[in-house]
């Protein structure tokens, strides 16, 4: 198969899977959040987390209310499995338990756990602060998983976000 014109690498991979379901292959895509959290997490709120600690501060992007789809790791397994279980061939599915975590509320549980300041940065405070995260810091989106907690029967189980982070692993 030629590369994929696309630098997206989710694009990438949903093409192949649309050339292998032309070709007869019974595949489906289960599209996780950036925020895959539950203990032995590395993504998202780590890198958060690293960020504050290193810059003294929890921060968020202005008003902070940017939203971040999440999912508890254990119900994002449980999501493919129920995929490889009852997927229709070509199906999507959006492994998400909560549609948007605003990151001022993530900030927050980062900075009292850390026992460091919340403090709300301009866009260009943020390129500083976050360095190389700046960019994944201001966005924002909502994700809904109702078709896929239809389609397969399935319903988040395990802790929510704001939850999760409120454990001693995150902070180890």
């Amino acid at each position: 198969m030629p590369p994929s014109p696309s630098p997206n690498p989710r694009a990438a991979t949903e093409e192949a899977c649309r050339a292998l379901l032309d070709r007869g292959v019974n595949v489906s895509v289960v599209r996780l959040p950036p925020s895959t959290h539950g203990e032995g997490d590395y993504g998202f709120v780590p890198t958060l987390i690293k960020i504050a600690r290193d810059r003294g501060v929890s921060a968020c992007i202005g008003d902070g209310l940017n939203q971040w789809p999440a999912i508890h790791r254990v119900d994002a397994a449980q999501i493919y499995r129920l995929a490889v279980e009852r997927a229709t061939p070509g199906s999507y599915y959006h492994a998400v338990a909560e549609a948007g975590v605003p990151l001022r509320n993530i900030a927050e549980v980062i900075g009292r756990r850390l026992r460091l300041p919340v403090s709300a940065k301009t866009r260009e405070e943020a390129a500083a602060h976050f360095a190389w995260f700046a960019y994944f810091a201001a966005m924002g989106f909502t994700a809904s998983s109702e078709q896929t907690q239809q389609q397969l029967g399935w319903s988040p189980t395990m802790p929510e976000l704001l939850e999760d982070l409120d454990q001693p692993y995150y902070f180890a």
